[in-house]
Order: C-alpha cells, then structure tokens, then sequence
C-alpha cells in the first residue's frame, strides 16, 4: 500500500481505516451510463486506474491496487497525511471528499472554512485558497485547534466542508439533471458521513 511502512502503526491504522470505510460506501465494480467517469470499482475511474499503471479489465481491479491509489494520489499527493496525523475525523472529511469531489476542491473547502472561522483574522491570518495544502494551511488549522480546542475546531470544519459539499452537490444538479440519479446517495452517505464523536483524537 503505497509508502506507509515507514510511518508509525497508528497513522497507518487511521489511514486504512479511511480508505475501508470509503470502499464500503463505493462498492465495487459500477458502470452506470449515467456518470461521465465512466466504469468504475471501489470508486477508482478507469481513467485513474490507467494513470497508476492498471491495465485489466476494470471489474477485475483488485482492492489492495484501489488502496495504493487511493493512498497515494487522495492522501499523500494532496498533502493531508499532517491533517490525519492532528485530528483523525478532519481527515476522514478530507480525503472522503477528495476522493469524492477531487482533492484540490477539498482542499479549497478546507481552506475557506478555516477562513470563515480565523475571527475576522483575529485569530489568525487569512490563508490562501489555492486548493495546495501545505504549511499555511496547517499553521492555519494548529491555530484554530489552539483558540478553540481540537475537539470544537474538529467539529466545526467537518460542518463547514459538509456544507460546501452539500452545496456543490445542488450546483451540479443545477447544471446538469442527470446528476439527479446520484444525489439521494451522495446526500445520505457523504453529508454528515463523519462521525463527530471521534474529533480531536490524533492518530499521532
């Protein structure tokens, strides 16, 4: 599975913990004619499981190669293995919405929460939402932990981010009814998907 053998045992728990709890919402092999991506299984399009070197039939796509994907290019490629690592279900939001929705529009949603909740930047500076999380952003949010406690700022970013999700959700049925077929599903598994009885615990 991608590169976590150097890491320690409880982020690499959380870590596959995220991934098996996304796999049990995706299902395995779907190809509804309906969704522009095309084929896919455990949620990996074919277009990604070309891209990272899969080249069988999509229905054969095995789960340890959909994990390594899913590692590599939703948790380590957009940088939010340091988010796992401070707050466990912050991350659980993250990477099921990148996986979801693409991780640099994760990322900007993380990025504007943190904005709208910084005070009026009295607590902290604005960051830029430039959907690249890097040390801005994560100063930004050790910030946050800091003026309001891991648990309450765990709390009120999956809120946040639900609700930009949930409103990017209604803009793409907006524009186009077909995605209509898919909404009762994202709604009921990906809104309010994390529970927030587990913020504030670190899988550091």
């Amino acid at each position: 599975m991608a590169d976590l053998k150097g890491l320690a045992k409880p982020i690499v728990a959380a870590v596959t913990a995220i991934a098996l709890g996304i796999f049990a919402v995706e299902g395995g092999f779907v190809d509804d004619h309906r969704d522009p991506g095309g084929a896919t299984n455990h949620g990996v399009t074919e277009q990604v499981a070309r891209e990272a070197g899969y080249s069988g039939p999509m229905r054969q796509l095995p789960r340890d190669t959909a994990l390594t994907i899913l590692v590599s290019r939703y948790v380590e490629a957009p940088g939010y293995m340091p988010v796992v690592t401070r707050d466990i279900a912050v991350g659980r939001e993250i990477v099921d919405s990148g996986y979801n929705a693409g991780p640099a529009r994760a990322s900007r949603w993380l990025q504007e929460a943190l904005n709208h909740l910084n005070n009026q930047q009295r607590d902290y500076p604005d960051i830029a939402v430039d959907g690249r999380i890097g040390p801005g952003t994560l100063s930004a949010f050790d910030a946050l932990r800091r003026r309001r406690g891991p648990r309450l700022a765990c709390e009120l970013l999956v809120k946040l981010m639900d609700a930009k999700q949930a409103q990017h959700y209604m803009t793409l049925g907006g524009r186009n009814t077909s995605f209509e077929a898919f909404m009762v599903g994202w709604v009921d598994h990906r809104i309010g998907n994390v529970d927030l009885a587990t913020c504030g615990r670190a899988a550091a």
